[in-house]
């Protein structure tokens, strides 16, 4: 038998896939700004959320970017391996529900690690990031190739489907960013935004499932116990939430704030910010210093002008206010101007710390770099740096730039004290000395033997002046404070500082120095 070629017959195929229907494109749009935008907000607010049990340092900020950019690399991954073998419509709604409900999880995971993992150690700081971010970061990222996937319905225009989308969620992003930093963080506390989050994901990703379900049955087909399930898992997250241990009173804009009566005195009020002890004041004898680095700025104070005589005084850093407290208290009529940054934690010093502003004791909100500007050339007889992010003195407030603006408004007979948290081997200290002594004639040292020798951290109290500086009356004044200090003249300073590092604003590793060998 013969045959010929019209004899062979091709037929179509009939068992091949048919492509997923495209999303309409507003749509399209809406669920990668959305997934891009939540991101961000889970980057922007885990900084508050870690920040009380590991501090806000360079460190911890770079563990939180880190994660959350392994997040995005590993969701879009598995995104996209997922939307070549599962049809990506079944797909999303499940992501996005499953991402509310891990994004509702992290905040009774990181109160409950986050009291495991306290301290600055990098495998803490790496874990609790990690924990807070990771996970529901990876869901949200894995949720754009989903969309890209669905809308290639056309290869000609795969360069513009991709194009628009991803400037689309490179938009959510910034606009995230944006927003978070400056209206939700300063306006909400950080579980609310995130519990608000998780709620907006949660409901897109059911909406969007039963719109998808009614329209050609791809949406959610989980079973009735499943959804329960589901529905009971978020439940219990915002139920361990509530259970979890919250390190706050107050949530500043900076700061995770809370003030404790002292169980020895009634009127004593201790101030922590991110878990660590700040400020001690007593309500009924602002002359009353608990901390040694306090009495250290007090005695001082007490030796830079006749006894009683009224001062002009700045602060970088007002914390709960006790030294401007102290020296209207020894000093009537001292003028006391407070640089802090946080005008949430004044609003609470006002409440609970006793703080009393006015006239001769003003409170100025912002950036103590940036409000030492405008302050006018030789108008201050004392200056006092207190001004910490965490343990970290913030690195712009550490230069050598800034030192020359603090000697330019300290009067020629002024003095500068500054107190400095440092750790064994005591670099940034040494540093921080080598700083103020390029810009000041006369540096001077107030420490524990201890923290001097290398054996164990602690507050170091710098003094410097154009004058020689009143440190005849130090080591006496010394002896009357519980813990063991020693002053370091200018000759033993310079010796302890040796060839320590001056910080510029072109080079200051403060976080670094910082940082224990």
């Amino acid at each position: 038998m013969s045959s010929t070629s019209s004899d062979i017959v091709i037929e179509p195929a009939t068992d091949a896939p048919a492509a997923p229907r495209a999303l309409p494109n507003g749509l399209a749009a809406f669920l990668v700004f959305l997934s891009s935008g939540a991101v961000l907000v889970l980057e922007t607010v885990s900084l508050r959320l870690v920040g009380p049990y590991v501090g806000v340092t360079l460190q911890v900020t770079s563990s939180v970017i880190g994660m959350a950019l392994a997040a995005i690399a590993y969701g879009a991954w598995m995104g996209g391996w997922l939307a070549d073998r599962r049809d990506p419509r079944a797909l999303l709604a499940p992501a996005l529900v499953l991402a509310g409900i891990a994004t509702a999880v992290t905040l009774p995971i990181v109160r409950y690690a986050g009291e495991a993992l306290r301290g600055g150690a990098a495998s803490a700081v790496l874990l609790l990031t990690a924990l807070t971010v990771l996970l529901p970061a990876a869901l949200l990222a894995g949720i754009t190739p989903l969309v890209v996937k669905l809308q290639l319905a056309d290869l000609r225009r795969t360069g513009q489907v991709v194009g628009k989308l991803s400037s689309i969620g490179t938009l959510g992003g910034i606009t995230a960013t944006l927003g978070t930093g400056f209206i939700l963080v300063a306006a909400l506390p950080s579980s609310v935004i995130v519990l608000a989050l998780a709620a907006v994901l949660g409901v897109t990703g059911l909406a969007l499932g039963f719109w998808l379900r009614r329209r050609d049955g791809s949406g959610l087909s989980t079973p009735g116990r499943a959804k329960a399930a589901l529905a009971l898992l978020g439940l219990s997250a915002a139920g361990l939430t509530a259970a979890a241990p919250n390190p706050c009173d107050v949530e500043t804009a900076y700061h995770c704030a809370r003030v404790e009566v002292d169980a020895d005195s009634p009127d004593g009020r201790t101030l922590f910010l991110n878990s660590a002890e700040h400020s001690y004041v007593d309500l009924s004898d602002p002359t009353r210093l608990k901390y040694s680095y306090a009495q250290w700025v007090g005695l001082v104070a007490d030796l830079a002008r006749p006894a009683g005589q009224p001062m002009e005084a700045l602060h970088l850093g007002g914390g709960g206010f006790t030294v401007p407290g102290y020296l209207a208290a020894t000093r009537p009529g001292t003028d006391n101007l407070v640089f802090e940054v946080d005008g949430g934690l004044v609003e609470l010093d006002k409440r609970e710390m006793g703080l009393r502003t006015g006239p001769k004791l003003r409170a100025e909100v912002g950036d103590a770099r940036v409000l030492l500007g405008g302050e006018p050339a030789d108008s201050r007889d004392f200056i006092v740096g207190d001004a910490f992010g965490h343990l970290v003195v913030p690195w712009h407030l550490a230069t050598r730039e800034m030192a020359a603006d603090i000697r330019r408004v300290l009067r020629p007979d002024g003095i500068y004290v500054q107190n400095v948290i440092d750790y064994p081997p005591d670099r940034f200290i040494r540093a921080e000395l080598a700083t103020v002594s390029a810009v000041f004639d006369h540096v001077a040292l107030i420490a524990p033997p201890g923290a001097i020798a290398g054996q164990h951290g602690a507050n170091f109290v710098i003094v410097a002046s154009d004058v020689p500086l009143p440190l005849a009356g130090i080591p006496a004044g010394l002896k009357r404070f519980p813990e063991p200090a020693e002053l370091l003249d200018e000759a033993r300073t310079a010796a302890w500082v040796g060839d320590a590092r001056v910080l510029t604003d072109d080079f200051a590793p403060v976080d670094q120095l910082l940082a224990t060998a």
